[in-house]
């Protein structure tokens, strides 16, 4: 089962003095500098994005409501690489159009659209949302895509998770969206442990795990179309993202598979 969502529709002087001294030779001419150009002040980043916050992609006719289409899914956390780029994870089946392919390079927009809570879903981003937010500019594009989950198709078990390469002049880093502050990064905790995740469809849900393998784990925490890359959290701690079915995917897990695989998000590491 997949938990994203699909839906079609950032002077100086120099002054003289007299006093009288002994003749001095002159000293040589000094080459005269090119001034340095002014550079212009940069703005400040204009969107404040982390994990649990919604994203748009797979944006097609953005500025046609009619036949726009778009698919929403939630960032697992945003931090910097051992480059330094800024970068965001999400899931893999994020960016999978409905022939299979994996959409590298994908443009990823934030959305305004307010987010849900529990029971109390958010409603689909209306056309004109999708519209607005798309005019206001991509914030990153997709840069890794690795085999989605797999679990409703019989496929491999993939990680499950995409890697987004943000634009440093637009996004602020944020570890805390709504009720969820990700300060550490760790291993899943045992089985029977109160965890949490927080997603752009319903917001904070919290359950206990229930079992883990090497690379998933599974809980009672309620998720939802648009809930697919949610933080999964013990208290501060990111442990892994969700992708539904009440299952998730070790955040330890995909780290390994970054560094392993090289590029944007090797060294992945939370903004301070």
């Amino acid at each position: 089962m997949f938990r994203r969502t699909r839906h079609v529709l950032g002077l100086t002087a120099v002054l003289a003095g007299t006093l009288a001294v002994a003749a001095q030779p002159a000293l040589a001419a000094q080459p005269i500098q090119p001034a340095q150009p002014v550079r212009a002040a940069q703005p400040a980043p204009s969107m404040t994005i982390g994990g649990g916050d919604g994203i748009l992609v797979q944006v097609h006719n953005p500025t046609d409501p009619n036949t726009l289409h778009y698919e929403i899914c939630t960032l697992t956390a945003v931090g910097y690489d051992a480059a330094g780029n800024l970068v965001g994870l999400t899931n893999a089946h994020c960016f999978i159009d409905p022939a299979g392919n994996k959409l590298v390079g994908d443009k990823v927009y934030k959305t305004t659209a307010p987010s849900g809570q529990g029971l109390s879903a958010a409603p689909l981003p209306t056309a004109q949302q999708v519209v607005h937010d798309a005019a206001a500019g991509a914030v990153g594009t997709s840069t890794y895509v690795s085999t989605p989950n797999n679990l409703a198709s019989g496929g491999p078990a993939g990680l499950d998770y995409a890697v987004i390469q943000l634009d440093p002049t637009k996004v602020a880093p944020t570890n805390t969206v709504g009720g969820v502050t990700i300060t550490s990064i760790g291993d899943i905790p045992p089985v029977g442990t109160r965890i949490c995740k927080q997603g752009w469809r319903t917001g904070l849900t919290c359950g206990v795990l229930t079992g883990s393998d090497p690379i998933w784990f599974t809980s009672l925490i309620w998720t939802w179309g648009g809930d697919s890359g949610s933080p999964t959290v013990a208290g501060n701690t990111l442990i892994g993202n969700a992708w539904g079915a009440f299952h998730h995917t070790r955040i330890t897990s995909i780290l390994a598979d970054l560094n392993a695989r090289g590029g944007v998000g090797a060294g992945f590491h939370l903004a301070p």
